[in-house]
């Protein structure tokens, strides 16, 4: 088995551990869990480190659980938190569950034919049998509220000037995670609760549960909370929040934002967000500094994870779209990739809506330019600039007496016109 310590400190992905732990993990298989919130029916990718330390976990040999917090999602993490949130239904949380698992299936092997194979729960299963009286009695008499209010988590919400307090039902989310930590060391032999930093206080609350109750031994081990170079939140773009989910975050936006990223954050997400050797990383870290304009390490780091999260086919595709108005076969290129890929590339692109029956005789260039689109002011801008030689369609170079048809038309609906390298303007046909 692989060193799994070792595999996860080169790669900067250790902020605390519990002493002992390395030792722990070297004599057998072991099971450790992790956590994901469900009130969304989608991860986003500031889950994605504590997803690749289980996949981490399981590629070194040991048994990893993904733990959907069906309970504690109807409660809400004070952890990092100024406001506490909206309390899901079950229903929903069913259906979250089921979208998470997916995408947690591109990370980790759920093959119950495996020794280490995965396993997916969700502790609503065993919470909701729980009584307000039973779960009081038998859990919380042996943590204090001293031990409760010592933890960052409930310190920082409660001392915050812009907080109005924290509810009891925040309060006791510590409690019922460490309680998760204790059924599971009981049912499943996990000994080992990972997470993001911010979760150290909730996994020790789980160790103490375990070694006052269960007279065991638990171990916490935290990743860090990843940041940018420039000081912008990780896994924010303009829009929001950068999903795994297609339908939230497209494929196209996706692989873009992991190739913009700086050449000092790149080099640093290679080695936390693939699952490259570190011999592979160390080569192409050369290879980008001796062409730092090539982007070696962005391109590396977005083939990677866009593979992993979408799909090698998926990957092709926005790879071709990131290159496409370039291409020299442009139309042909652009007319092989979906609609959706093509809106993403010209987003905030100005386009009009003309009829396409209007088409049956031909646009001369002049209406097309101004009257039809108002994209040039008007005829004489129209006609300067095409005798010029400025203006294609579809990154074709064309002249006053051409004429837009039928044939121009891209996916049977749009006609993309250029002045210039910079000015970009789109008909719809409908």
């Amino acid at each position: 088995m692989k060193n799994f310590i070792d595999e996860i400190r080169w790669r900067g992905l250790i902020h605390d551990e519990m002493p002992g732990i390395e030792d722990h993990l070297s004599d057998s298989i072991r099971v450790s869990y992790t956590g994901f919130d469900p009130t969304s029916n989608s991860l986003h990718i500031g889950s994605l480190v504590p997803i690749i330390l289980l996949a981490h976990f399981q590629r070194s040999g040991h048994k990893p659980i993904a733990l959907i917090g069906g309970a504690t999602g109807m409660i809400g993490d004070p952890s990092g938190k100024s406001a506490e949130r909206n309390l899901l239904d079950e229903e929903t949380l069913v259906n979250n569950q089921t979208a998470i698992k997916q995408q947690l299936s591109q990370f980790l092997n759920f093959d119950s034919k495996e020794k280490n194979s995965a396993v997916i729960l969700n502790n609503f299963d065993w919470m909701n049998k729980f009584s307000f009286l039973e779960f009081t009695r038998d859990i919380g008499k042996h943590i204090s509220v001293n031990y409760m209010m010592s933890k960052d988590s409930v310190k920082n919400r409660i001392s915050s000037e812009s907080s109005s307090g924290m509810s009891f039902t925040e309060f006791t989310y510590q409690l019922i995670q460490g309680y998760d930590f204790l059924h599971l060391h009981k049912n499943y032999n996990c000994t080992i609760q990972m997470g993001g930093s911010d979760q150290w206080g909730n996994i020790t609350t789980g160790t103490e549960l375990i070694r006052r109750i269960d007279s065991g031994k638990g171990y916490a081990l935290t990743c860090p909370l990843i940041t940018k170079s420039d000081g912008a939140k990780f896994g924010k773009s303009e829009t929001g929040n950068i999903w795994l989910d297609p339908n939230k975050t497209s494929v196209y936006k996706f692989y873009q934002y992991w190739l913009n990223t700086s050449d000092d954050d790149a080099e640093k997400y290679i080695k936390i967000f693939t699952f490259l050797s570190k011999k592979e990383i160390n080569n192409i870290v050369i290879l980008h500094k001796n062409e730092p304009h090539k982007r070696l390490i962005q391109k590396s780091l977005a083939k990677e994870i866009t593979t992993i999260v979408h799909s090698a086919k998926s990957f092709s595709q926005v790879e071709l779209a990131s290159t496409i108005l370039y291409s020299k076969s442009f139309k042909k290129d652009i007319e092989s990739i979906d609609e959706n890929t093509f809106l993403d590339i010209f987003e905030g692109v100005p386009f009009v809506e003309l009829p396409k029956n209007e088409l049956v005789k031909g646009f001369d260039m002049i209406s097309v330019l101004s009257s039809k689109t108002e994209f040039l002011k008007s005829n004489s801008d129209a006609r300067r600039s095409l005798s010029e030689n400025s203006i294609s369609i579809n990154k074709s170079k064309v002249k006053e007496d051409y004429l837009v048809e039928n044939k121009d038309l891209i996916n049977d609906k749009y006609v993309i016109i250029n002045k210039g390298k910079r000015s970009t303007f789109i008909i719809k046909f409908t």
